[in-house]
């Protein structure tokens, strides 16, 4: 999957993906100490980073589209100081730092003082090839300690393509299982609540949300 495909979504505004409110899994399950610097993987505009940072912590967000950043600051009515760090754009706004850039491009020094990890839509936006790579990346980057969550949707592929992608429990357990303890804190059928998988022809759609912590 090439940058090019997410700059058309969000130039477009075929961003679907957007919650346009806090997710509920978020505000249920978030444990991590106030203190803890949270990693937001392919984080969009989404609100649940303001959250976050109303719940006391600093926020990294990294994300592939400056528009979404943008966006981000604009609704938030906040003017963000922008430098250059790396590969990356760097937007601040108070507690939120928005990574403009690749995901991939991100060091060990980059994120040696986040504690915690927030995933609800970056491990599902990624094809097969690209989920390995990114939890390979995931591990060479995090220390140990890292604590957060992960959320993902599990239905038969065959019914309908990506994104999101289905990420069944048992690739959950392959990919991230020898680094990550995980604990699945909640399972939910959302099928009734998401037209477009019905539209597709979808018959089983299944949120699983994990407690996780890196070793």
């Amino acid at each position: 999957m090439q940058p090019e495909f997410w700059h058309k979504k969000w130039a477009a505004n075929q961003i679907g993906f957007h919650l346009p409110e806090v997710n509920p899994y978020l505000q249920r399950h978030w444990a991590a100490p106030a203190t803890a610097r949270v990693l937001v993987p392919l984080c969009g505009k989404s609100l649940d980073l303001s959250w976050l940072a109303g719940r006391g912590h600093q926020v990294l967000g990294v994300e592939l589209s400056e528009k979404a950043v943008e966006d981000f600051f604009n609704e938030h009515q906040v003017q963000p100081q922008i430098s250059s760090k790396g590969a990356f754009k760097v937007y601040r706004g108070d507690a939120i730092e928005l990574w403009c850039g690749d995901f991939f491009a991100l060091t060990a020094d980059d994120v040696a003082d986040c504690t915690a990890l927030y995933d609800r839509a970056a491990l599902i936006a990624l094809p097969a090839p690209m989920r390995e790579r990114y939890a390979a990346h995931l591990q060479q980057i995090l220390a140990q300690g890292v604590q957060g969550l992960l959320i993902t949707l599990d239905y038969d592929q065959a019914q309908m393509p990506g994104p999101p992608f289905a990420v069944a429990d048992e690739e959950v357990q392959r990919l991230l299982g020898d680094v990550w303890q995980m604990q699945v804190l909640e399972e939910q059928d959302v099928l009734g609540d998401s037209w477009k998988f019905l539209q597709a022809g979808v018959t089983r759609l299944e949120e699983r949300v994990y407690r996780v912590c890196s070793r």
